[in-house]
């Protein structure tokens, strides 16, 4: 199987892919102005890694209620479906941004933060938390 992590948003997509062997590794955001061509980077990106299953953030209240955001997350999800034709899972995402930021340097954080490398870091720990539990039960 090959997985791939979506961090989704409404700028920028962080990416990250992770296989049967159950690690995740950060792929380059998608950070293009334009979402026509971010979906259409993600094809590029889904085609050329075989990936099987797409792995959608669900930014869930700490509460573990459905927001604003999960909402959005959700129809993200579906259009992801329909373009893919591939199974696509829910993991939550709470927090994930926020451990990501904590292992940069405070000084180049906003820096960084429109080439995308946070959100792919934050993808890349919601994919190796979803592949963790999804180990666990097999």
């Amino acid at each position: 199987m090959r997985f791939l992590g979506i961090d989704y948003g409404t700028r920028r997509w962080g990416l990250a892919y992770g296989d049967e062997l159950g690690v995740a590794t950060p792929l380059p955001a998608l950070v293009e102005a334009d979402a026509g061509r971010r979906w259409l980077a993600l094809g590029l990106v889904v085609r050329q890694r075989r990936i099987t299953d797409l792995v959608a953030g669900h930014p869930l209240n700490m509460d573990g209620s459905a927001g604003f955001k999960a909402k959005d997350a959700e129809a993200f999800a579906a259009r992801l479906r329909a373009e893919f034709g591939l199974p696509v899972h829910l993991a939550d995402e709470r927090l994930t941004t926020y451990e990501a930021e904590s292992t940069m340097d405070k000084a180049k954080r906003r820096g960084t933060r429109a080439s995308g490398v946070v959100d792919s870091r934050a993808a890349t720990i919601m994919l190796q938390d979803y592949l963790n539990e999804r180990l666990r039960l097999l």
